[in-house]
C-alpha cells in the first residue's frame, strides 16, 4: 500500500509542478529515469518476494543512474550512443522485473494453496 501511495504522489507532483530540462539534458534525463523505474521495478519485485532491503535498494538506484549517466556522457564526449548500452539493459531488466512480478502475483496464492494442501494430504497419510 505505501508503493501506491508513493507512486500516486510522486505522480502528482510530477503533473502539478512540471519541470523543464534543457534539449541537451534530455538525453541523461531520460537514461536517469530508465534506471530509476529499472529500480522501482526490482524493489517492487523484492518486496513481493519478502527479500527487500532498503540499503541495497537505494545503492542500486543511485549506483545504476550514476553509470547509466557516466556511459551517456562519456559517449557524448567521444561522438559514440553510448547509451544505448544502458537503454538495453535496463529495457532488458524491467521486461525480467515484470515477468517475475506477473508470475508472483498470480501464482502465490495457487501455490500457497497447493503446499497446504499437501501438507494436509500427507498428515493424512501419517496418520493411517
Amino acid at each position: 500500500m505505501l508503493e501506491l501511495i508513493g507512486l500516486t504522489a510522486g505522480l502528482l507532483l510530477g503533473f502539478l509542478i512540471p519541470i523543464h530540462f534543457p534539449a541537451s539534458m534530455t538525453l541523461y534525463v531520460g537514461v536517469g529515469l530508465l534506471a530509476a523505474l529499472d529500480s522501482a521495478l526490482g524493489g517492487f519485485r523484492s518486496r513481493l518476494k519478502g527479500e527487500f532491503h532498503l540499503p541495497v535498494f537505494l545503492s542500486g538506484t543511485f549506483g545504476n543512474a550514476a553509470i547509466a549517466i557516466f556511459l551517456t556522457w562519456l559517449g557524448n564526449r567521444m561522438g559514440i550512443p553510448m547509451y544505448l548500452a544502458a537503454v538495453l539493459v535496463f529495457g532488458e531488466r524491467m521486461f525480467q522485473n515484470f515477468g517475475e512480478i506477473r508470475r508472483e502475483l498470480l501464482t502465490s496464492k495457487p501455490k500457497k494453496d497447493k503446499i497446504n494442501q499437501d501438507i494436509e494430504h500427507s498428515g493424512e497419510l501419517d496418520t493411517k
